[in-house]
């Protein structure tokens, strides 16, 4: 593989390619901010003029910035998590595709979440924009099923991320509580999320597509 590694944290992107590099792999990183437009499809050309064609690509991108009932948030904050989480993901695809269908085909990841299959307590805004991730992804697997491209997504249950740092920090949640909201009584750890990810953008995966895998301790078989 040769990966181009993305985000607005330069840091913490570098680090991410000497990792790589440091096992033999091929990898480079690009600045981009998914809330723009112009900067996801900058992303995107800059892949293919490096390495010539996009055969895969993982949607990762997301926020969220508040714990509150509907009737208690902010407007201005659900406006943010549509931007990163809805639109960050809209243009993420729109511009792969593009690239894609040149390649004669390519496998898309996006990262949609137990909050996109449910409702989850104080998470209305983070929720609906999570659902609307799930759709993007089945209305997309649908729209390019004959042209060999295989869109899916994973759906984590609460992993030890930053977004759960940030709602323990907010009071909303605790470790406890959070783990005890998943059969197995714990959180997940990334690296689980990014078996299910590479197993779907893989040829094992290569007859699904416009499927949402849930890794989330058994969070949705409850």
């Amino acid at each position: 593989m040769k990966v181009v590694v993305c985000g607005r944290r330069k840091e913490l992107g570098d680090q991410v390619v000497a990792d790589i590099r440091a096992k033999g792999g091929e990898a480079m990183f690009t600045y981009t901010d998914v809330n723009d437009e112009a900067s996801v499809k900058a992303l995107i050309d800059t892949a293919v003029t490096n390495y010539g064609r996009l055969d895969f690509a993982v949607n990762n991108a997301g926020i969220s910035t508040e714990g509150a009932k509907i009737g208690d948030s902010e407007t201005a904050r659900f406006q943010e998590m549509i931007q990163t989480n809805v639109l960050g993901v809209y243009f993420g695809m729109k511009y792969q595709i593009q690239q894609m269908l040149k390649n004669g085909g390519g496998s898309i990841v996006n990262l949609a979440s137990i909050a996109g299959l449910n409702g989850i307590p104080y998470t209305g805004a983070y929720c609906a924009t999570k659902h609307a991730v799930v759709g993007l992804t089945k209305a997309g697997a649908l729209d390019y099923a004959a042209q060999g491209i295989r869109i899916n997504a994973v759906a984590p249950g609460a992993a030890k991320t930053e977004i759960i740092a940030k709602a323990i920090t907010q009071g909303v949640y605790d470790d406890a509580s959070i783990s005890a909201m998943h059969p197995m009584n714990r959180m997940g750890v990334p690296q689980e999320i990014v078996n299910g990810i590479v197993w779907l953008l893989s040829g094992e995966a290569s007859f699904v597509t416009g499927h949402i895998l849930s890794i989330d301790g058994g969070f949705q078989a409850k």
